[in-house]
């Protein structure tokens, strides 16, 4: 791990530490435990990627500790959730970035790439002060077909 990786991690930590105090909850090594699990993850992933994972660094974290704490997770703005319209939520670490992300999902493999689309900040603007309204969450999404996964049935980018 990069040092200004660990650094994010300890900062991610302090702040869900502070959160989860501020809301009366109990701060636990498998909690602490499943926070590193989502930053050792490099992309997108699922409540069972995260459990594998977590399960990797403590054996002892159950699916229903997972679950518990995806949405405090959530809710202390350490994650997002990434709807892509399928059964399964996704999720991924709150990576700062000056601009809004898009994404992209293959629809062969479902993979997920993120792309800047600083232009959604703008129009997020532009749709409250037009409407007068308060714009609580926006999102862009591309589902796109791999020609390569047609022709050779794998897609080059689920590498």
């Amino acid at each position: 791990m990069s040092a200004k990786t660990d650094d994010r991690l300890t900062r991610a930590w302090e702040s869900f530490r502070k959160f989860m105090l501020s809301k009366d909850l109990r701060v636990t090594g498998q909690r602490r435990r499943i926070l590193n699990a989502a930053f050792d993850l490099p992309d997108h992933f699922t409540a069972e990627d995260l459990l594998e994972r977590a399960r990797q660094l403590d054996e002892s974290v159950s699916r229903a500790t997972i679950y518990r704490s995806l949405p405090l997770l959530y809710e202390s703005g350490i994650i997002r959730e990434v709807d892509v319209g399928h059964e399964s939520k996704f999720y991924a670490v709150n990576r700062r970035s000056e601009n809004f992300k898009a994404q992209v999902i293959c629809v062969d493999c479902d993979k997920i790439f993120e792309v800047d689309a600083p232009f959604m900040e703008w129009y997020g603007k532009t749709v409250s002060e037009n409407l007068d309204l308060d714009v609580k969450t926006q999102r862009l999404q591309v589902h796109a077909e791999c020609p390569e996964y047609r022709e050779k049935f794998q897609c080059p980018k689920d590498s």
